[in-house]
């Protein structure tokens, strides 16, 4: 069976904004195309309406852009722009029809009510706090998401925070319950496991994965591993972290040592085990994606314009290399269509 995948990038150099490329039943990448040209769209999402909600910058101003995905080139039906930075990510929330971003430089948590096509803001949070890292001045919110229970989660990279909200009516937020990983750790996306007791939560600055049960709203750390070896001292930010679909195996990426790492998880859900780190055969693997089937792997290389796919051993979840030079310039985040 093949896909389509969208993919969001930077803007800076040789990118127009997003691409939709195919792949193939035996995980070839091919067919590259420009579907709409954005102001470095680094993250979207996509509703079930067919409405693909894009980080926009435009010169100094940033925000968010709706876009009808039913044309190609899609067609922009609205915009939330303001004076600053754009946000670092974004997220669909179907049952109550909103939109939640994350902004990165402004500590900004924001939701909006989907109105049709459009967007109107209903409200906001603005963190505060900080780390020991330079990259820590202060709060930085890198993902926001659904919990199991239907509460928002908010990553703050800045102040090494998960500060979890309950949804009021008409998009408000109540008070955040907040959970304070290790001084330094950098968390910046995280994952929940299948029955939602356990979180999977990956530090960006740490180069760390850390297991937390969750209850109602609250954290506790479990146990905590490297993403890279002992004996790498240059570089590293781990970026993305996904489960397979059979929710056993966890992988993340490593930027700097510019791998995919794979986590097999135990029984009890509470211990991990490395199993393989596999070069993504390019520099700054900003982003990566699974199949909806389970059995390929995609992800993109930000520095080096390309994208690389993997096949997925379903007995083990090792990954397997098929494709390395498929050109995708200064991609950053990969979705599979439905």
């Amino acid at each position: 069976m093949s896909y389509r995948l969208l993919f969001g990038t930077y803007t800076k150099s040789e990118s127009k904004g997003l691409y939709e490329a195919e792949l193939s039943d035996s995980g070839e990448l091919k067919n590259l195309k420009n579907t709409a040209e954005i102001g470095s769209p680094t993250y979207f999402a996509v509703s079930n309406a067919g409405l693909l909600y894009a980080v926009d910058k435009q010169d100094q101003r940033g925000g968010v852009s709706v876009w009808d995905t039913s044309t190609i080139p899609f067609k922009k039906t609205d915009e939330q722009i303001s004076d600053g930075s754009s946000p670092a990510y974004i997220f669909v929330d179907e049952k109550r029809q909103l939109v939640f971003t994350g902004n990165y430089h402004k500590g900004l948590v924001s939701i909006y009510k989907i109105d049709g096509q459009k967007l109107i803001k209903s409200d906001e949070f603005k963190n505060e706090g900080s780390g020991p890292r330079p990259e820590q001045e202060s709060s930085h919110i890198h993902f926001t998401a659904l919990t199991p229970d239907n509460r928002l989660v908010a990553v703050d990279l800045g102040s090494d925070e998960l500060l979890t909200f309950e949804l009021l009516k008409d998009g408000k937020l109540s008070q955040p319950t907040r959970f304070k990983t290790e001084k330094g750790f950098g968390p910046r996306h995280i994952r929940f496991s299948k029955d939602g007791n356990y979180a999977y939560l990956l530090g960006e600055l740490s180069s760390k994965l850390s297991i937390l049960k969750y209850k109602e709203g609250k954290f506790e750390l479990v146990k905590t591993v490297s993403t890279i070896p002992a004996d790498w001292t240059a570089h590293n930010g781990a970026a993305a972290i996904r489960l397979s679909n059979d929710y056993k195996f966890i992988y993340n990426s490593n930027r700097g040592y510019n791998s995919i790492a794979v986590f097999k998880i135990s029984e009890n859900q509470e211990n991990v085990e490395l199993i393989q780190q596999i070069s993504t055969e390019g520099d700054f693997p900003r982003d990566f994606n699974v199949s909806p089937d389970g059995k390929y792997l995609v992800a993109v290389n930000q520095n080096t314009n390309n994208a690389t796919s993997y096949s997925i051993n379903p007995e083990n979840g090792k990954l397997t290399l098929i494709q390395k030079d498929f050109y995708l310039p200064e991609a950053v985040r990969v979705y599979f269509e439905k």
